[in-house]
């Protein structure tokens, strides 16, 4: 659902009088409420001008008090564009007078506090139809209701994006005017579109083989055959869906296999040669800019080392490959070595910039190379690393800066090591060599900033990748820095009650877990069991996750709450099921359960896998790419003694809702794309059209149904599902009257086909993979199917 801001206040935000920036001086020392938070991206920000307060009820009760709406902001400590708009705005004498007058300002991070970003991620993309970090939303200060939101605003009007102080001035100015009721109102509506969201729990539909070929068709019908991966440009690894691949592949017949085999291999190589891989440090950075895997976002993520480490660890002793082993242990190695504190629990992230610059402290010259290396080691590094080809990183935002190379391999080494008359282990040695050389003159440079922040549920991530490379591996310095972790998570990250903790920094745990860190500690603690054979990480699994049903578990339709019961400071409690960076809770929570079932062989854990899998029955149907960590769930459970058959005939399951004689191929509403790729740069907007086939005898409702449709229908959207920073808008046609008797009132619909064009723009900072999505409901005059969702195939390719 998309929510419109009333026009007027709109127009307030964009046309108020604009305060001059302050321009850059010696400032002096400021310092407001955050200074008593132990979160490093907090921290960044105790000492601006703005008088940011911590999420909670001081901050609520002082806006209340002096009935001002509060600004909220949520970003993360290795955010670039967090760090541009505090530098241009947060730091600035001039913005902060404004924002201290007119509100009061939050400070949220969004990794201690997953809850409050996925709500007003919600709204944001609900308003704007886009989102991303930083991520800039006003509230009414009585329950907490978004009414305007945005991500990234700049000092002054630029490209196409007001002012910040023009927004700030032209909202207070109509919240103190006579508009204040149509804000409440305005808060109210996108309130009730975030419920929608977050809340509504699809029908059970009968689910089985069929969603596993549509999860794995799908994802072979978007994987790159040049460049590995799945969809365009930026690329993220999407460990998610090789964990998926990996799981099917032993039960498909061999033309699957061996396309199952050539999408997985295909982006385990071409990431594992790329620069999105540290080659000299070890580990992964975020995501690659570029479709080659070459020029990456720099930031460093310990969910992404994780991940990565146990799909390279499980691939390896898959396809046998000695390199994807190689490539697991540098990655555990870069953790434990630069990720780790000195109890042996993990770090949260590094950052991507270095005084402000992207990348620096990772870039080399040639003739920095040169500096470090012997003439024969130099030849080998410019030869292999790519440095021969020429420069391949210029950084867009200080263009005066001298191009650099982003190391990478130009293809595997085994083909390096013949081209050069070496073997492969040695050309590992003298890699190794050179890389020890760079390493060292890499750590005299200003190094990335490190969030520090423990967190339970990356740090489950983290212990279950490896526990999965010390099973494979056979090397037990890998399962016991595992259980080091594990130990500290469990015995310091509880409060004195027992309730399990969130996070912790410099000996301060705190928050309440959620249940993402509930599912990922049971997975980790049963990985562990696998690495160890110990029972004693079985029973602790066990135990967690009879823990986590009575705190998230929801009876009435057999899902997972994110969030526990009655949290005063949120006006919803969500179950999000669809899978992004990390998989959702529910999906990695099922997984869990399905092998406590066969571990254990308690009934309890499998029946309450096949409950769990019936309250996602519908969202793997309608989208199961969109869902696939649940579908492997499913996969799973096919083939194991879950008794889910028996769970959705007793949920009332349907079968997919299909009335045509030849059921099996009869879709009511085809739809196509007039492209298979788009281009986006930052800022600027990309259009392609789409067109709606209906079958006869069937209409669709459309976007705008008229005011006599029921709430229960639901109307033509698009929309974008899988990652942020890129906006969908669509330019919808007018439906046509259609009435049926015994029904009262008007409905718009669509027949026969409808074509409309979809605007795609891309913002500031991105996450995931954006899929464009379609979502219609088909009905005829006697019955209206299930709504329905299409991802397009339709590649997105952002470029700077």
């Amino acid at each position: 659902m998309r929510t419109t801001i009333p026009a007027a206040i709109a127009a307030l935000a964009l046309t108020a009088s604009a305060q001059q920036a302050h321009q850059p001086e010696a400032k002096p020392m400021h310092t407001n409420r955050l200074t008593g938070e132990t979160s490093p991206y907090l921290l960044q920000h105790a000492h601006n001008p703005v008088d940011w307060f911590p999420w909670g009820d001081e901050a609520f009760e002082e806006a209340r008090r002096r009935d001002v709406p509060i600004f909220l902001s949520i970003g993360y400590s290795t955010c670039y564009w967090c760090h541009v708009m505090e530098r241009e705005s947060f730091e600035s004498e001039a913005t902060a007078r404004v924002m201290n007058e007119h509100y009061v300002c939050v400070k949220v991070d969004r990794e201690e506090r997953p809850d409050v970003d996925d709500i007003y991620m919600a709204a944001t993309q609900a308003l704007t139809g886009r989102g991303g970090w930083p991520m800039s939303v006003w509230l009414e200060p009585e329950s907490l209701r978004p009414f305007y939101a945005g991500t990234y605003f700049p000092p002054e009007q630029r490209h196409g994006m007001p002012a910040f102080t023009d927004v700030l001035l032209g909202i207070s100015e109509a919240w103190k005017g006579d508009r204040r009721q149509e804000i409440i109102e305005q808060s109210q509506s996108l309130a009730d579109a975030v419920r929608h969201q977050l809340e509504e729990r699809e029908a059970p539909v009968v689910v089985g083989e069929n969603e596993i070929m549509d999860a794995v068709s799908g994802l072979l019908r978007i994987y790159d055959s040049q460049w590995g991966g799945f969809g365009g440009a930026p690329k993220f690894p999407q460990p998610t869906y090789i964990e998926f691949l990996l799981a099917v592949r032993d039960s498909a017949d061999e033309s699957t296999r061996q396309a199952i085999d050539q999408s997985v291999r295909g982006t385990l190589d071409k990431m594992m040669i790329g620069g999105i891989r540290d080659h000299v440090g070890g580990g992964f950075h975020r995501y690659s800019v570029d479709a080659e895997w070459t020029v990456p976002h720099f930031e460093k993520m310990l969910y992404d080392q994780g991940q990565l480490l146990s799909v390279y660890a499980k691939a390896a002793a898959v396809y046998e490959d000695s390199e994807y082993e190689r490539t697991a242990i540098e990655i555990a190695d870069y953790v434990l070595r630069e990720m780790t504190d000195e109890s042996g629990a993990f770090y949260s992230a590094q950052d991507a910039e270095v005084d402000g610059k992207e990348g620096l402290n990772y870039l080399w010259l040639e003739s920095e190379l040169r500096d470090v290396l012997t003439e024969d080691e130099s030849k080998l590094a410019l030869d292999v690393y790519s440095v021969a080809s020429g420069p391949n990183f210029q950084d867009p935002h200080h263009p005066d800066e001298p191009a650099r190379n982003v190391l990478r391999f130009s293809e595997r080494p085994e083909q390096t090591a013949a081209r050069l008359g070496l073997s492969v282990d040695e050309l590992h040695a003298k890699l190794d060599a050179v890389n020890a050389k760079l390493k060292s003159a890499r750590d005299e440079r200003k190094q990335p900033g490190l969030d520090d922040k423990i967190l339970t549920s990356w740090n489950a991530i983290a212990i279950h990748g490896l526990a999965s490379l010390g099973n494979v591996s056979g090397n037990q310095a890998y399962t016991d820095a595992a259980v080091r972790a594990t130990d500290v998570i469990l015995t310091t990250m509880r409060d004195g009650e027992g309730t399990l903790l969130r996070t912790a920094r410099a000996g301060e745990a705190k928050t309440p877990a959620f249940f993402e860190d509930y599912a990922w500690l049971t997975a980790a603690l049963i990985e562990l069991h696998h690495a160890s054979d110990d029972t004693k990480w079985l029973d602790k699994a066990s135990s967690l996750a009879e823990e986590a049903e009575s705190i998230f578990g929801d009876p009435d339709s057999g899902g997972f709450f994110d969030t526990r019961e009655n949290q005063s400071d949120l006006f919803v409690r969500g179950q999000i099921i669809y899978d992004g960076a990390i998989p959702s809770a529910t999906s990695v929570f099922l997984n869990a359960l399905i092998d406590l079932s066969t571990l254990t062989g308690e009934q309890w854990f499998a029946s309450r896998a096949a409950r769990g899998l019936v309250a996602t029955s519908g969202a793997i149907h309608r989208a199961p790419v969109g869902y696939v960590n649940s579908a492997r769930g499913l996969y799973r459970a096919l083939s194991s003694d879950i008794p889910l058959a028996q769970a959705l005939q007793a949920a009332g399951a349907k079968q997919p809702a299909q009335s045509h004689e030849n059921a099996e191929s009869f879709q009511a509403v085809e739809v196509f794309a007039d492209t298979e790729r788009i281009s986006l740069k930052p800022g600027e907007v990309e259009t392609f059209r789409v067109k709606l086939q209906i079958a006869d005898g069937y209409h669709i409702v459309a976007a705008d149904p008229g005011p006599d449709a029921a709430d229960m229908l639901e109307p033509l959207r698009v929309g974008v599902v899988g990652g942020t920073g890129v906006g969908a808008f669509a330019d919808y046609p007018a439906g046509v009257s259609y009435r049926t008797e015994g029904v009262e009132g008007e409905l718009l619909v669509y027949s026969s086909e409808v074509e409309f064009d979809i605007v795609l723009e891309a913002e500031n900072e991105r996450a995931g993979r954006p899929i464009v999505i379609v979502t219609f409901q088909a009905c005829s005059d006697t019955e209206c199917l299930q709504p329905q969702t299409v991802e397009l195939d339709v590649a997105i390719d952002v470029t700077n």
